[in-house]
């Protein structure tokens, strides 16, 4: 075996030392999220919220692995969004915006942390209120959370990306919900949060993937996006976006000096993983990254809307495939929610039903503590309280 095939077998999770490193990145991501989650009241503006999510990320990661020979690299995979009610995504404004939280506004909040490039992601959904979710933000919820626990059970080594599509709409449809087109969840690799293996959350005539089948030892971050709309979001202003990652293999002489200075900061800091315009001058920056953009250096991720009036709900969590069966590592509990839907359809239950692992190992007390936690996520619509406990206890 060359020593590049030995490398590249390696890093993956075959190798204890990569799960580690994976777990590390979502132990922190999921308490990131704990923590901007804990902040999120009325009047609070969404920019120090990002700010906060982001400066933990760095913070944690920034103590570990400090007395290490190798330089390893460490922080934010995916900058802090907070999107509000029918905004979609990536919404993580600049210093200036003066955007605030409302009473009753239904946040999504969307991170991510890598370790040596191995990347966990996550996202969540919560109204701002007190006691439980009703009516039709609960039903995009408890869509949205559904068809997360479905997927979960479907991306297992022998079944095809096609399959979960299929299911997760179905779910949407149960409560009269819409899978938010263009959304996709991809296979993650060290230093990759895009992989070329992808599930598309609804195919439409436009948009269209490769037929995969998932593999033992493989990541997936699985993102479910769902509206009580027709879920075919728009770009209503290109100002908004301020997410960009760095088009790895593509090149050209830029003309101006604002954006030769720009694109050399972003080279540096920021060489492959996505960030926030936040982190640049912000005069420069506008300036310096209209031409960035429109010569293909950077790819831009889109603040998208649904119409004014629609609730859209996001649950996006990473997993790893490994031998004894799916492992969940980011996720955090759900509100209560009282959905206005009953879901009776035999398929859903059936595919709630199934276990996650695959082989019986004895598992010590944090593997216990992970289930509860399952079974905690799974129990907050009534069709998906037996079926989910169910699954939880045929793992």
């Amino acid at each position: 075996m060359s020593d590049e095939e030995r490398e590249e077998k390696e890093l993956d999770l075959t190798s204890p030392e990569v799960v580690t490193k994976y777990k590390s990145a979502a132990e922190i991501v999921n308490k990131a999220l704990q923590l901007v989650l804990s902040e999120c009241k009325p009047k609070a503006r969404i920019v120090d919220l990002c700010e906060k999510g982001d400066a933990f990320i760095r913070e944690q990661t920034g103590n570990m692995y400090k007395n290490v020979k190798k330089k390893i690299e460490r922080g934010v995979a995916f900058p802090t969004c907070i999107s509000v009610n029918n905004t979609v995504c990536h919404f993580s404004p600049l210093a200036s915006d003066e955007t605030v939280l409302e009473d009753g506004d239904i946040l999504k909040i969307d991170m991510g942390c890598h370790i040596d490039g191995f990347i966990a992601v996550v996202a969540h959904t919560h109204v701002l209120q007190q006691g439980p979710v009703t009516g039709r933000a609960a039903d995009v919820i408890a869509a949205a959370n559904t068809a997360a626990e479905v997927a979960l059970r479907l991306v297992r080594p022998g079944k095809k990306n096609k399959d979960v599509s299929e299911a997760i709409q179905k779910v949407a449809a149960a409560y009269d919900c819409k899978i938010v087109e263009g959304v996709l969840s991809h296979q993650m690799k060290q230093f990759v949060i895009d992989g070329n293996k992808v599930v598309l959350s609804v195919s439409g005539p436009d948009t269209r993937v490769d037929e995969a089948e998932f593999e033992e030892n493989e990541v997936y971050s699985i993102d479910i996006v769902t509206s009580t709309g027709e879920g075919k979001p728009k770009l209503l202003d290109e100002k908004q976006t301020t997410v960009y990652k760095r088009a790895v293999d593509k090149n050209y002489h830029l003309k101006m000096k604002a954006s030769r200075f720009i694109f050399s900061e972003i080279s540096q800091n920021f060489p492959i993983m996505p960030f926030s315009a936040r982190a640049l001058e912000e005069k420069r920056a506008r300036l310096g990254l209209v031409e960035c953009v429109n010569h293909d250096l950077l790819q831009p991720y889109p603040v998208l809307h649904e119409k004014p009036g629609d609730l859209v709900a996001h649950i996006k969590f990473t997993v790893l495939l490994m031998p004894n069966g799916s492992d969940r590592i980011t996720s955090h509990p759900l509100q209560e929610v009282q959905p206005t839907k009953t879901v009776d359809d035999p398929e859903i239950k059936a595919w709630l039903a199934l276990g996650i692992k695959t082989k019986k190992k004895g598992g010590g007390k944090k593997k216990k503590g992970k289930k509860a936690d399952k079974s905690e996520d799974t129990g907050d619509a009534e069709p998906m309280d037996a079926a989910a406990n169910g699954a939880a206890s045929q793992e």
